[in-house]
């Protein structure tokens, strides 16, 4: 175990609560409802990975794996946008561009 959790549990058991961290869901948004996007990279990246309990390891995990799948999707759209350069955004080719 990391420091920082030894250092939760034994927080926790000297206070007489459960080893369970559960105050963390009413600090804001959770990784896991907070939406794919730059704000989630943000939070991943500034995490200190060190310091999360098993708990909330998997949900950065899973956050992770929603962003991943996310910037493929980014990914995907502006190689498809790219392979077909004759198309504007609503797929109607321009005038002075040939197909």
């Amino acid at each position: 175990m990391s420091p920082g959790v030894v250092d939760f549990l034994f927080r926790q058991l000297v206070a007489g609560r459960s080893p369970v961290d559960i105050q963390w869901q009413d600090e804001g948004v959770t990784l896991t409802a907070q939406p794919a996007g730059a704000e989630l990279a943000r939070r991943l990246a500034e995490s200190d990975l060190d310091a999360l309990t098993p708990t909330e390891l998997f949900h950065y995990v899973r956050a992770a794996q929603r962003l991943a799948a996310w910037a493929a999707g980014l990914r995907e759209a502006a190689v498809d946008r790219y392979c077909q350069p004759g198309n504007t955004q609503d797929g109607v080719a321009r005038a002075d561009e040939h197909p």
